[in-house]
């Protein structure tokens, strides 16, 4: 299998593809990053240093790898947070250029906005180029509840409304949609859901809750699932072998009281998840 990840790097820490590119590798893809910025640190830090890649210096990136004859065997191109409006028009192109090549490619977005504590934290033009355009061309989502209800103008806030967003935000494009943080006021007390839906069904799985707030789980999970969706077609099995990943990372960097996802120790738990959390059908 061959993804690719137009995504941002960083130099100490892991996000964007700093997150996704070795969790991929280590169960067997082959990843071809493409990076959107170049920074020493994610900026949760509130300092760093380093460039925004022009999105044509991007798009000729993506040029020189089409003109090596790799496009008819990518099998996914996988996009996360966009620091600038120019860059969705580089990464709807490549799609465009990917699916040409291999109709048989699927696009994986994860709509980066923000999340229910921190609100918006992307400049103010991408959530709506988001909704708009970027997301109706995408096969495969993976928003947070948030992010969805950005995306539906809704407030999700049970699994009943949660359901409803979801399929409100299938009916603009995307066949799948992975909800990577589902809260409501009836689960299990510590607990946290994730989500999927796609043409054959829904899915559902808790874990604790890690008093941890990781960056970069988000593109992990989002990078994980759609290897493992991709690879099996089936949802249910790829949302739980990709939530015994990442919650095994989670608690490796819990653990290690670093701030840092604890990428390559917690490798294994890419190779041979242990599906630990059941995961029910539900609908």
């Amino acid at each position: 299998m061959k993804i690719l990840s137009i995504q941002s790097a960083v130099a100490y820490g892991h996000v964007g593809n700093s997150a996704s590119v070795f969790p991929l590798q280590r169960i067997g893809v082959e990843v071809l990053p493409v990076y959107t910025v170049n920074f020493s640190n994610h900026t949760g830090y509130g300092a760093w240093r380093g460039p925004l890649i022009d999105p044509e210096d991007v798009h000729q990136v993506i040029l020189g790898i089409e003109e090596r004859g790799v496009l008819p065997h990518i099998d996914a191109v996988l996009s996360g947070y966009q620091g600038g409006e120019g860059i969705a028009d580089v990464i709807l192109d490549a799609v465009r250029r990917v699916k040409s090549a291999n109709p048989a490619a699927v696009y994986a977005c994860d709509p980066v906005m923000g999340n229910a504590t921190s609100g918006c934290f992307v400049a103010p033009a991408i959530p709506d180029l988001l909704r708009d355009r970027v997301v109706p061309a995408a096969d495969i989502i993976t928003p947070n509840q948030f992010e969805l209800g950005y995306l539906t103008g809704t407030t999700p806030d049970t699994l009943e409304s949660t359901l409803r967003a979801v399929d409100a935000v299938r009916a603009t494009g995307p066949r799948t949609v992975l909800v990577t943080s589902v809260a409501r006021p009836d689960a299990p007390e510590g607990t946290i859901e994730m989500l999927v839906v796609d043409d054959a069904g829904s899915w559902i799985v808790a874990t604790p809750r890690l008093p941890l707030k990781a960056n970069g789980s988000g593109d992990v999970t989002a990078a994980l699932f759609t290897a493992h969706y991709r690879r099996t077609g089936d949802a249910g099995l790829a949302l739980a072998r990709t939530t015994s990943s990442v919650f095994d990372l989670l608690q490796t960097t819990l653990d290690s009281g670093e701030r840092e996802l604890q990428l390559v120790e917690s490798q294994q738990h890419y190779a041979e998840p242990r599906m630990q959390f059941e995961v029910r059908r539900i609908g």
